[in-house]
């Protein structure tokens, strides 16, 4: 599971920025403002029927400041991204 959904930079971060796109997911903000420190992030690639779905997650960061339910709080009601 992606890191980012407990951290206090999610909604201006570059790196969880890229990952939405990736997802193609809303952006929580279209100019992130924030470059973390050395993110880590796994690709994790599945071959489905006539297609590879790749799954984007951060993993690591250095610049990660733990506030939990950050992103539930950006986006209340919806499905949390996993």
């Amino acid at each position: 599971m992606c890191i980012c959904i407990n951290c206090h930079y999610v909604d201006r971060c570059t790196t969880y920025n890229a990952v939405e796109e990736q997802h193609q997911q809303p952006h929580l903000t279209n100019s992130p403002t924030f470059e973390p420190t050395e993110p880590t992030i796994n690709v994790n690639i599945r071959p489905k029927d006539d297609y590879i779905e790749m799954e984007w997650d951060v993993v690591g960061c250095e610049s990660f400041l733990e506030e939990r339910g950050k992103w539930i709080k950006l986006r209340p009601g919806e499905a949390v991204p996993t």
